[in-house]
């Protein structure tokens, strides 16, 4: 028997800066719910928006895998390891921090917002090397089907991460039904709608919407309107 627990889009913690406006799945920052803690590794999922040639200025991380997937327009990232590169829309950076990293990152045009998902990963593995990696995605085998983007596997398809988790993409047309399938036992699964609407466990999903998943090994899902993007994510519940 599936568990599950609905997180509606206007419910996100928001946080507007003026250069930033940050819509916050999860207790980040000035925005603290208890009951919004994380799913499972899932610690962090903010949609944020970046007015042109804004950004964030040289910061810390350590022990976290941050996993960066641009919407529109394009970002330019920096770090202490070497690496300067622009990373756009229909890509995806992941960046394992390990021991520890410093790094920026700005809309990479002055006069265009930048939107992108940042995620952040518990790891299973504390202060490794920090590593860097970012890969185009091909959308023509997200169509109508989903797209492993993320798993943790060297050489897998997309990019991969210290941690047992794997993200899938996909665009539907209208009235499609799929499925997605468990990678690892006793893993959670959280669908986040990034465009349109989408029917999972006996609930409509809208735009921004989310809804996490454990206790199921097969997850039926019904795209509900044309060219809806969903965004699956699974990770274990145990961190």
């Amino acid at each position: 028997m599936s568990n599950t627990i609905l997180y509606k889009a206007g419910t996100r913690g928001r946080a507007d800066l003026g250069w930033l406006v940050s819509n916050q799945s999860f207790s980040f920052a000035e925005y603290y719910n208890p009951d919004r803690m994380g799913f499972g590794a899932l610690r962090v999922l903010n949609d944020d928006v970046v007015a042109g040639g804004k950004g964030f200025g040289w910061h810390p991380h350590d022990n976290m895998e941050i996993i960066s997937i641009p919407l529109e327009g394009s970002l330019i990232h920096k770090d202490n390891l070497g690496n300067e590169r622009v990373i756009r829309a229909g890509e995806i950076q992941v960046m394992s921090t390990g021991k520890g990293v410093f790094h920026s990152e700005y809309n990479n045009e002055p006069d265009k917002a930048a939107k992108f998902l940042q995620i952040w990963i518990f790891p299973n593995r504390l202060n490794v090397e920090p590593r860097y990696d970012q890969v185009g995605l091909d959308f023509a085998r997200g169509h109508n089907r989903l797209q492993q983007i993320l798993s943790p596997e060297p050489g897998g398809e997309g990019v991969w991460i210290y941690q047992d988790a794997w993200f899938h993409l996909g665009r539907f047309d209208s009235g499609r039904d799929f499925e997605y399938q468990l990678k690892r036992k006793g893993n959670g699964i959280y669908l986040f709608v990034i465009k349109g609407s989408l029917q999972a466990e006996g609930q409509r999903l809208e735009a921004r919407d989310a809804l996490g998943i454990t206790g199921s090994d097969v997850i039926g899902i019904r795209s509900l309107e044309q060219d809806s993007e969903l965004l699956v994510i699974e990770v274990p519940m145990d961190k």
